[in-house]
């Protein structure tokens, strides 16, 4: 096992010129930050906080969300460092830890790429009391630079997809390496858990997924007053939609319009980037933008700003949880749940397949078999409020089961500290 650990390391470390291009073609691509490009190699003029640091890494936005409840709930007395590798997730992390004032002990730096060089050089800055790996972040070099230097390490909020299982039971060296590293693992699930372990993890427990615990999205109560009054009308919503999705959307907008006057259909694709060209598909509707600062009318509104589902969602209308019409796996229906919004989904939600149980056996969401029917279920809402609060209440209910889990979580972080 030690000989993989080496081999993988000098590979690494033989690739470390060419990931250095690769970083420069991502800064042209906007998917780095010129002035912090340095710390993808380990390098920050950042000072260390005094005393007790706890570092947490977070792959992107989802797992970002998902373990900002953890900042939250860690004890007042020690820093947090929450490391991405996203630009899209540093700029909402700049938003939020703000807004949850936690921007005083909560630090956000990006996370060094897996070279021995570059990982021991961010942890000799850093020197973390323990860390914590969000979902399925597991870097070879860095979770060995950790155990050389007796930093105890967590896999946080553990996933391992049955594909990804049978890829590592081929390399059962590399398994045991890598899982059976960290000195504690918290599954999402009774099966991730037993996967894990069938890998050789150790002291692996399954307390449940933090996604079902993430705090409500924010909303600014200025704008949500704002745009309630910009929507007199009736309306539904298609959040996280990704290409294939919209058009379907649209032919049941088309339907709708005609026994709903004033009808606002708003589209929040997964990607914001892609306003325009959403804009462009419902060519013939009315149509406005909010990331050109247009307010929703009726018609057909696209949501293309970063970070504002949580106003949407509070308007308790209908939600259709994209990702889920195509082989995507689906986005997070817990999101609008959780804030009172009654969910539907497609058939494609493997991704995000025990939140839907769970909401769907709670009566607050809806399986749609295909595109075509996206306008009976949205149509059936919309003439029923009563039955709408009942979902959404439903839903709340469901997502508050696990409210003490990041509680749970951040205990065993500090219990790690403790050496428990």
């Amino acid at each position: 096992m030690r000989a993989l650990g080496t081999l993988w390391a000098g590979a690494a470390t033989l690739a470390a010129p060419g990931l250095r291009l690769l970083l420069a073609r991502r800064l042209l691509r906007g998917k780095e930050i010129a002035a912090r490009l340095p710390e993808r190699r380990g390098i920050d003029p950042t000072p260390r906080p005094p005393g007790r640091l706890v570092w947490l890494h977070a792959a992107s936005v989802g797992e970002s969300l998902s373990v900002l409840p953890v900042l939250a709930a860690m004890d007042a007395s020690v820093s947090v460092l929450l490391t991405t590798g996203t630009v899209t997730s540093a700029r909402l992390l700049d938003r939020l830890l703000p807004d949850m004032d936690l921007a005083g002990r909560v630090r956000h730096r990006f996370v060094p790429l897996d070279v021995p060089a570059w990982a021991g050089r961010f942890l000799d800055h850093w020197r973390p009391d323990a860390a914590g790996f969000v979902e399925s972040e597991v870097w070879p070099n860095m979770l060995a630079a950790c155990a050389k230097r007796g930093i105890p390490t967590m896999l946080v909020n553990a996933r391992l997809s049955a594909r990804s299982f049978a890829k590592w039971r081929r390399l059962p060296g590399l398994a045991t390496l890598l899982f059976g590293g960290f000195a504690r693992v918290q599954a999402q699930s009774a099966e991730d858990a037993a996967r894990l372990s069938a890998l050789g993890a150790r002291d692996v427990s399954a307390p449940g997924n933090l996604k079902f615990a993430a705090a409500a999205l924010p909303a600014d109560p200025g704008e949500l007053a704002a745009l309630r009054a910009a929507i007199p009308g009736p309306a539904w919503i298609a959040a996280s939609t990704h290409p294939g999705e919209e058009a379907a959307v649209l032919d049941a907008h088309r339907t709708l319009a005609s026994a709903h006057p004033g009808l606002t259909t708003i589209i929040a694709p997964r990607h914001p980037d892609r306003g325009a060209a959403v804009a462009a598909l419902a060519a013939g509707l009315p149509v406005t933008r909010r990331a050109l600062g247009e307010p929703p009318a009726p018609g057909v509104h696209v949501a293309d700003t970063l970070g504002d589902l949580g106003l949407f969602y509070r308007l308790g209308a209908p939600v259709f949880v994209g990702g889920s019409l195509v082989r995507h796996g689906g986005q997070n229906p817990l999101e609008p749940a959780r804030l009172g919004a009654p969910v539907a989904v497609g058939p494609h939600t493997g991704n995000f397949a025990e939140a839907v149980a769970l909401l769907r056996a709670a009566g607050a969401l809806t399986v749609l078999e295909g595109p075509a029917a996206l306008a009976p279920w949205a149509d059936a809402l919309l003439r029923d409020p009563v039955r709408r609060a009942a979902m959404g209440h439903a839903g709340q209910g469901a997502a508050d089961r696990f409210a003490d889990l990041p509680r749970h979580v951040a205990e065993t972080l500090l219990g790690l500290m403790r050496g428990d």
